[in-house]
């Protein structure tokens, strides 16, 4: 069985989950996130934890039982604490604006860069040069910072563009003659 499938998942109190045939619905004072379970397993509540069970002994329900566990763990986390990426942008006269559900970014292009946020992701900007995505859903708050950063990746040489706040850019070194 997936070591990480055979862990418990505590449930901190406040946190309302309802399990379905087919789907697992986990309600917190941030929100509310529903997920669709795979047939091959089965999740059984015990008192204060959540157990991920594969329902056969295929590879396959081994396989999910890991997924699923990761899934509804990140699930409880969001809907208690939540997520949120940290980006850096890196250049002279890089910025970035939050102006409700748009980020307006400055990039050195001879446009400004105006991304729209999807429901549940929010942007803020502490500093001119520091983008803060928070949320609720792991994956979307993901996806959200890497198509932010995607407008201007950091580039080699300077170290220029948008990079996560723990991302180490390493530097090449010029051609030389």
């Amino acid at each position: 069985m997936s070591r990480v499938g055979k862990s418990p998942i505590a449930v901190p109190k406040g946190v309302d989950i309802n399990i379905a045939a087919d789907q697992i619905t986990v309600k917190g004072p941030l929100g509310s996130l529903s997920q669709s379970l795979s047939a091959a397993v089965t999740v059984v509540r015990d008192g204060e934890e959540l157990k991920v069970k594969p329902a056969n002994d295929s590879r396959n329900a081994d396989a999910m039982s890991g997924t699923v566990r990761a899934l509804v763990n990140n699930m409880v986390i969001g809907v208690t604490k939540g997520f949120e990426k940290k980006l850096n942008l890196v250049g002279v006269g890089y910025r970035a604006q939050a102006q409700g559900d748009k980020l307006n970014l400055t990039l050195g292009f001879s446009h400004p860069v105006v991304h729209s946020m999807p429901k549940g992701v929010k942007a803020e900007t502490p500093l001119q040069t520091e983008i803060l995505i928070k949320g609720i859903d792991k994956q979307q708050v993901g996806q959200v910072a890497a198509e932010v950063r995607a407008y201007r990746p950091p580039e080699p040489y300077k170290g220029k563009g948008v990079r996560y706040s723990d991302e180490r850019v390493v530097i090449k070194e010029t051609k030389k003659k």
